[in-house]
């Protein structure tokens, strides 16, 4: 399975003077691995959030959904599902 993301967005102006909103579409680096970022991503999460974060369902996340669904620490939509009220 090959991954595709979103490098870089860029805009310019065609002949017509109609401004262009294009991505810039690139392969994975060679590497990267969507599951391995993600587990790494529930440790870090889990360091700097102590017991308020649920590591280990965070990583059997990752491990359902094959490292799709990355969480972002300082993203509070990404990380909830995995937050407890102690």
């Amino acid at each position: 399975m090959t991954f595709l993301f979103i490098s870089e967005q860029i805009r310019f102006k065609n002949k017509s003077n109609t401004v262009v909103l294009a991505s810039i579409i690139t392969r994975n680096p060679p590497g990267y691995d969507p599951l391995e970022i993600c587990i790494e991503n529930c440790a870090l999460c889990k360091k700097m959030l102590g017991a308020w974060f649920e590591g280990p369902l965070c990583a059997e996340s990752c491990i359902k959904y094959k490292g799709k669904l990355v969480p972002e620490c300082e993203d509070y939509a990404s990380i909830a599902p995995f937050l407890n009220k102690l």
